[in-house]
């Protein structure tokens, strides 16, 4: 057995992590393993005898016994979902421990998890909400202090009308569009390292070509070179994390749908709402999985291949585009 099974659990976890950097995660997923992982281990240390502080549990000390104790606790106040989360942190933890020879053997298939519940969607309530959010964000508002509506529509209409997540928005560059005229795509650095092309039909098109011009306005066309992040703030930085859920956020408040968007959804709900439309408007359960960038119908089902010309066709289907199409008539976005 390596020596390492006498070291603190809290230097493993940092070992963990820090193992995880080839894999490119999100700064919020490791935040996420290190806050699971951190939470689990403080009540296991206070479930060995005697009770020890975290920075004092070996994880030698971590037992099926002590490991089932800690996570009854850890489930006590939570959801299946968030339990079911941690519990495949721990396992990746522990299958990282035997590899690297740490501890012999991974002792979480004794620890009980429960069934990890399928995500609901949760799309904007109210049939007309994208329409009254889009009309109401490309007019200017005389409040704000540097309105920027082309920015502001071309981030909604990328969500409503690619199914685009957070992380996805702001990996984008200004060289993820591309395809000639009919045949305009984004390409997209999905979750998982699984990459992806989205169609964009004329009417978003239309709409990222307005922001852009905007932008070269601003701060000039060399801000818009190949290169350059898609999205990027008032001052012409990159958009982060934070500043996109705020302009999100402030597009909500300033169209009045604050109360139309679920709890815990914000961006996410965007995405929800493309997935729902297609539905509604036709396009088949495949399609719709292949468009959002997910790599299964279902946890127990392989994934399933479309064709570029269904996506298009699905892409198609959604109704979103005929209203950015009336606010390009309307001259509401240049």
């Amino acid at each position: 057995m390596h020596d390492k099974q006498d070291e603190s659990v809290g230097g493993l976890i940092e070992e963990f992590l820090t193992s995880l950097a080839t894999r490119k995660p999100s700064p919020h997923t490791v935040a996420a393993y290190r806050r699971d992982l951190r939470i689990v281990a403080g009540l296991a240390a206070e479930e060995t005898t005697p009770p020890l502080p975290l920075d004092a549990l070996a994880v030698h000390a971590l037992s099926p016994r002590v490991l089932r104790a800690a996570f009854a606790r850890f489930a006590a106040t939570r959801a299946a979902a968030s339990v079911h989360r941690a519990w495949s942190t721990w396992n990746s933890f522990f299958s990282f421990l035997v590899a690297d020879g740490v501890v012999a053997g991974n002792p979480m298939p004794a620890v009980g998890r429960p069934r990890a519940p399928l995500p609901q969607p949760k799309p904007l309530r109210g049939a007309d909400t994208p329409e009254r959010l889009l009309a109401a964000v490309a007019r200017e508002d005389g409040r704000q202090r540097d309105p920027w509506p082309e920015r502001d529509v071309a981030v909604l209409a990328l969500a409503l009308c690619a199914g685009l997540r957070l992380s996805e928005l702001l990996a984008l560059r200004v060289s993820s569009l591309g395809g000639r005229a009919g045949e305009r795509r984004v390409e997209v650095a999905g979750k998982g390292g699984r990459p992806r092309v989205v169609p964009v039909e004329p009417e978003l098109d239309r709409v990222l070509a307005s922001y852009l011009d905007s932008r070269a306005r601003r701060f000039s066309a060399r801000s818009v070179r190949p290169a350059s992040p898609l999205l990027v703030d008032r001052r012409g930085e990159p958009l982060r994390r934070g500043g996109l859920q705020y302009l999100v956020d402030s597009c909500y408040r300033r169209a009045g749908i604050s109360d139309r968007v679920p709890a815990g959804a914000r961006l996410h709900a965007l995405r929800h709402t493309f997935a729902t439309r297609l539905a509604e408007d036709g396009a088949s359960a495949a399609e719709i999985m292949r468009l959002l960038g997910h790599a299964s119908l279902a946890s127990s089902q392989t994934y399933i291949e479309v064709t570029a010309v269904q996506q298009r066709a699905a892409v198609r289907s959604n109704r979103t585009h005929r209203v950015l199409a009336g606010l390009l008539g309307a001259g509401q976005v240049s």
